[in-house]
Order: structure tokens, then sequence, then C-alpha cells
């Protein structure tokens, strides 16, 4: 049997085709539907609009042949077959719109999330989907867990080694230094220090401090 192609060679006369060097006449049904398939000029793809639908079901329920409508309306016939067999299915024809991917966890479950990571600071987003996934059987990824703590303005932190220090820093420590350079024991005594911080000039002993 000789495989239909398109070509644009004029010097083929109409009804026939080109197979093997050969013009091979076409049966009746078989010209119609290459003929139909060279006229239908396929644009870019685009969305059907429902007048255009209802007009292409109009003419089915009309009796007319998916073939017919194809030719008429410069529509592919698989096209039309798909809309007619949505129609007969559930008797519409609008185009569905769609809201895009569901979202893999609930409102409760983004805030145990949340709880579990201002628990434990020191949590990953591996760790947190894994507790997820045995507390609740429902298993996320790693940027999930990003994205639904950042919606509640959690984000990762990478800790400092070391207070940085800001040349005004520098002049109010060395201001205060020379103020109390020649405080006496006993002036010291009244004075209790808390919550010591580490500072650094120059080297960095990378120890980290949270």
């Amino acid at each position: 049997m000789a495989r239909i192609v398109r070509h644009n060679d004029e010097s083929v006369r109409e009804g026939y085709i080109r197979n093997g060097g050969k013009e091979v006449k076409l049966f009746t049904s078989a010209l119609k539907a290459f003929q139909c398939n060279n006229r239908i000029v396929m644009a870019q793809r685009k969305h059907l609009d429902d007048f255009l639908r209802g007009r292409i079901i109009g003419r089915l329920e009309c009796g007319r042949t998916q073939l017919e409508v194809s030719e008429e309306l410069g529509i592919a016939q698989n096209v039309i077959s798909r809309l007619w067999q949505r129609f007969q299915d559930d008797g519409n024809v609008s185009r569905c719109y769609s809201t895009g991917r569901p979202r893999l966890t609930t409102p409760n479950e983004d805030r145990y999330l949340a709880v579990t990571a201002k628990r434990n600071r020191r949590s990953t987003a591996s760790d947190l989907s894994r507790q997820l996934s045995s507390a609740t059987g429902t298993t996320v990824s790693r940027q999930t867990v990003y994205r639904r703590l950042g919606h509640i303005g959690l984000y990762a932190r990478r800790p400092v080694r070391c207070v940085p220090l800001t040349a005004t820093h520098c002049c109010l420590r060395l201001a205060w230094s020379r103020e109390h350079a020649l405080w006496t024991p006993q002036q010291w005594s009244c004075v209790m220090f808390s919550d010591e911080s580490r500072f650094s000039l120059q080297s960095d002993s990378r120890r980290t401090f949270i």
C-alpha cells in the first residue's frame, strides 16, 4: 500500500501520489482526506473559543460529518473528534481552566513545620521534611520546606563567627577604655559583667557562636 505523504511537486497529477518514482492513483476516500489535509493550514496552536466550539457541535448535531466540519472550519479532525467525544460524555464543551499544581501540605502541616523549626533552630530542611513525613505521612521536598518557612519569615542563616567591629565601634570602645583606664579595683568591684561577647579585629579562630 502506498504511503500518503505531503509534497510540493506540481508535476504530479491530481488524484495521484508519487511512490518510488511512480505515480499511484488514490482511492476516492483517501484522495478526499489527502486533499482536505493539504488544504488545512495548521497555524500556531491556539485554543478554541466557546463560540467556535458551539459552531462545531451545532454542525455535528445537524448530521454533518467530522471530516466535513474539519474541512469547512479549517480545524484538525482530531480536535473536532475530541471535542465531540467530550460533549457526549459530560455535555460540556467549555474550556477547563487549571489553577496549577495542587498544594502538597495543608495549613495544619504548615503550622507543624513552623513550630518544629522554632523549637529546634538547628534543624535543616531535610530534617524537617523527614519529621513531617513521620508525623503526618506527607512527603515533601527540601524546596517545599524552604517556601513554607519563608512565608512566615523563617529563613536559613549562617552563624557569624565573631562580632564585626566597624570604625564607629572601635572609636567608642577606645573612648570607654581611656575613660576607665585609671579605675581602682574597688571601683571595678562594683561592676558585674554578664553576657560577654568575643570581638575580633584581625584573626579569626573559626569558632562558631550562636
